[in-house]
């Protein structure tokens, strides 16, 4: 019997009584004196600083950005024109005061998005969260008159799917009443919804199946090319993709674990495995109705090599841009269709990130691109492709000192001998070392610049180091598949192996060396804590999993089943009892001293892990320190003040514990 379960009650009495003792405890245990204070302060200083880059998103014939800072914090949709935003302060037009919007509804709103009706971008469905929680509430904005649609298509908080069909037709998904969700909490319904009568009376397109992860809709409005979609997620990893016809759905006939994508004449497919002869990570072209019509004569656009991977590709007009890592470096290339030529982009740091962060797939050639590297802050360009090479449009300003601090990249041999690579940031000097890694659904760690660790931990004579491990995506989908349920142990093994790596480099001692990861990040964390705290002196492990062997059974722990395996087979439940945090801790090991961060407000991760974790730390007589943040959601953060409290209290800790 797990006596822990009332922890799991998220706005329970008891469990809130202990959530505000334990912050009391940590606030005035880490942020009694000047350091905690300075940290805050230098680190709110970059979150709202006037000076930083202001990124956008082209709407039709505006520019439009999402700002926060200690004037706004709850933040301003703003817009402006390509003319005016290239000036050094550009004319901005307010769209929604976000901060004005809370205090008149007495609502404690969040941002979260908006989808705008292409390709007139007259209206707008907008999402707002109560305290930063994946549950929103939909409303339909006038991009015109700026305001919100009298009668107009509204939903009530919950988690939705919701895309835009014409001006008076959406595709909705949400919470439609007893089996219309998925087991994961997400839509298992796309329905058609039309302007003027009740959600409840939306025309049913597709039900998926309980134990999906969701299901959504969309339509394609490229002029000439208008489609139709249903997308059916059977799990994290495996999905169908259905073409809505005037005869019915249609499944298109390619692989449930590849990515597909179609833009006009043309279809690209990525499979995640070996298919027709292709290696997986592969990018493969054709034209969608030859497809079809039954051809399968594919085209090779890209095939990734043992030190080389594709992240991601994005559609201009008439281009493809692809992404790429060659051991965990950015390169960017210019795909021409039909020819399928491949160019590099110049302009990529040798050793930093580039980003396609918007293009314009209906009407233009446009782009733009962020570029940054570990010292070096981000620059946000624009291009036209085939027209004007990409030029600077803004520039963030430098937030730390980069004198003496170098980076240099290290491979270190984990259990099975694979090599993992990792970014090594700081000064030559050996001292306090902060590792981070995610290893896991496929993401990227790549170099970037904060001014939040420069500041708060680079600066302070601290060392930083990122770690590439498997289950992650820097190698493509074998890097994380080889890490993948029974095969967990692997990113572990891989993230101790760096660790040892470092100590036998001399750049820290096990004393001087801590840990810090995010949500997978933050399970990593409790599992560097549980089986290799000699390793470690500090652990910091924020909005984490911790109990694998009920996160199915909280919020959207289903839809992950693909990644860790099945609790309730006996067989996985077995193995994920051999390194859930939870169930491995014990009264008589010595353990480093640990930092617990999450939100009351996320409904992602359940914020019962992380009080389970510090609740069995303090019974057993272990140094842990907790803090919840009752606004947040899964960034434990809802505005730019509690961001500076979150990361000072983190960097406070460290420094206590490292330095």
């Amino acid at each position: 019997m797990d006596e822990l379960l009332w922890l799991e009650e998220v706005t329970g009495d008891r469990a809130l009584d202990w959530v505000r003792a334990r912050n009391e405890e940590t606030v005035t245990t880490l942020t009694k004196d000047e350091r905690f204070a300075q940290l805050q302060r230098e680190i709110r200083q970059v979150w709202d600083a006037d000076d930083r880059i202001p990124f956008v998103v082209r709407r039709g014939e505006y520019l439009y950005n999402f700002w926060q800072d200690a004037d706004h914090p709850r933040g301003l949709w703003r817009r402006t024109t390509l003319e005016s935003y290239r000036q050094a302060q550009p004319d901005w037009e307010v769209v929604l005061d976000v901060d004005e919007l809370a205090a008149a509804e007495g609502e404690n709103w969040v941002w979260r998005g908006a989808t705008a009706r292409r390709p007139d971008y007259d209206r707008c469905l907008i999402e707002l969260s109560r305290g930063g929680a994946d549950a929103t509430v939909v409303r339909e904005f006038d991009l015109r008159e700026l305001r919100f649609v009298p009668d107009g298509f509204t939903l009530p908080e919950a988690k939705h799917q919701v895309s835009w069909i014409d001006r008076d037709r959406i595709y909705v998904g949400t919470d439609f009443g007893p089996g219309s969700l998925t087991a994961s909490g997400y839509p298992r319904q796309v329905r058609e919804w039309r302007r003027g009568t009740p959600v409840s009376e939306a025309q049913l397109v597709f039900e998926g199946e309980e134990d999906d992860v969701a299901v959504g809709g969309w339509h394609d409005a490229t002029p000439g090319f208008e489609r139709d979609w249903i997308h059916r997620s059977i799990d994290f990893f495996n999905s169908e993709k259905l073409l809505r016809t005037e005869n019915g759905l249609r499944r298109i006939d390619v692989p449930n674990d590849s990515r597909l994508s179609v833009h006009r004449e043309w279809m690209l497919v990525r499979p995640r495995s070996e298919w027709l002869g292709h290696p997986p990570g592969s990018l493969l072209a054709i034209r969608f109705d030859d497809f079809l019509a039954g051809k399968r004569d594919f085209t090779v656009v890209y095939r990734p090599d043992e030190h080389s991977s594709l992240q991601y590709h994005v559609w201009t007009r008439d281009y493809l841009l692809l992404e790429t890592l060659t051991d965990v470096k950015s390169r960017l290339y210019l795909v021409e269709p039909g020819t399928w030529q491949r160019d590099e982009l110049p302009g990529v740091p040798d050793i930093g990130s580039a980003d396609i962060i918007d293009t314009s797939p209906d009407d233009s050639n446009e782009y733009f691109l962020r570029t940054s590297g570990f010292t070096q802050p981000s620059t946000l360009s624009r291009g036209v492709l085939d027209a004007e090479e990409p030029q600077p449009l803004k520039q963030s300003p430098a937030w730390f000192d980069t004198d003496r601090i170098t980076v240099e990249q290290h491979f270190a041999t984990s259990d099975d001998g694979t090599a993992i690579p990792y970014f090594v940031v700081g000064r030559p000097e050996p001292g306090p070392t902060l590792l981070n890694a995610y290893g896991g659904f496929e993401v990227s760690l790549t170099p970037s610049y904060s001014g939040t660790v420069g500041r708060g931990w680079l600066a302070r004579g601290g060392r930083y180091v990122v770690a590439n491990i498997r289950g992650g995506g820097e190698y493509g989908p074998r890097w994380h598949q080889t890490a993948l349920r029974h095969n967990r142990h692997r990113a572990y093994e891989d993230l101790a192996a760096v660790a040892r790596d470092l100590l036998d480099r001399g750049l820290c001692t096990p004393q001087q060396l801590g840990v810090e990861g995010g949500s997978n990040g933050g399970l990593l964390a409790g599992v560097m804590l549980t089986r290799y705290p000699e390793l470690f002196g500090a652990v910091v492990a924020h909005v984490p999993l911790t109990d694998m062997l009920r996160y199915h059974r909280l919020l959207a722990g289903a839809s992950w089943i693909a990644e860790y395996g099945d609790p309730d087979d006996p067989e996985d439940a077995a193995y994920l009892r051999t390194y859930s945090p939870l169930h491995n801790l014990e009264r008589d090991r010595r353990y480093p001293p640990t930092l617990i961060v999450t939100s009351t407000r996320d409904d992602r991760v359940h914020p019962g892990h992380a009080r389970k974790l510090a609740a069995r730390m303090r019974e057993l007589g272990h140094e842990v320190h907790y803090y919840e943040n009752i606004e947040g959601g899964h960034g434990a953060a809802a505005d730019n003040a509690q961001r500076a409290f979150h990361w000072a209290l983190t960097f406070a800790f460290l420094w206590r514990c490292l330095g």
